[in-house]
């Protein structure tokens, strides 16, 4: 496994853990960021879903995939502007901000992984 796929893989593990956590133990999640607890299917779709984008990180990292991790890097950028934009309009608490700055500090791990594997391939 390169060191890119390494960073992919650590980021699949991470949306794996909380994915699960959002499925099986949402209002524990929402509590520890200061969110109401909620009866909503929601919560656990998106769990669902988070879990399954974790499968596919894994997955890409197993393939060893740069193209992926070349994707995935301006989408992982700017979730903590969308982040900030929902703290900022009052419908987020600030605290969401952390998973925005755990997906930019991943993606920016990601972008300089693959930079010292081919600095010619510079993500898209």
């Amino acid at each position: 496994m390169t060191y890119a796929a390494k960073t992919i893989f650590a980021f699949g593990c991470y949306l794996l853990a909380l994915g699960a956590s959002l499925l099986l133990f949402p209002n524990a999640v929402l509590a520890v960021f200061g969110i109401p607890p909620t009866t909503e299917v929601w919560i656990r779709v998106v769990g669902m879903l988070v879990l399954f984008l974790g499968g596919y990180y894994g997955l890409a990292a197993a393939a060893n995939s740069h193209q992926f991790f070349r994707w995935t890097i301006p989408l992982r950028a700017s979730v903590i502007v969308f982040f900030a934009v929902f703290v900022l309009l009052g419908y987020a608490p600030r605290v969401l901000m952390v998973f925005g700055l755990v997906d930019f500090a991943g993606a920016a791990w990601t972008w300089l992984a693959l930079r010292r594997t081919d600095p010619a391939a510079q993500p898209a």
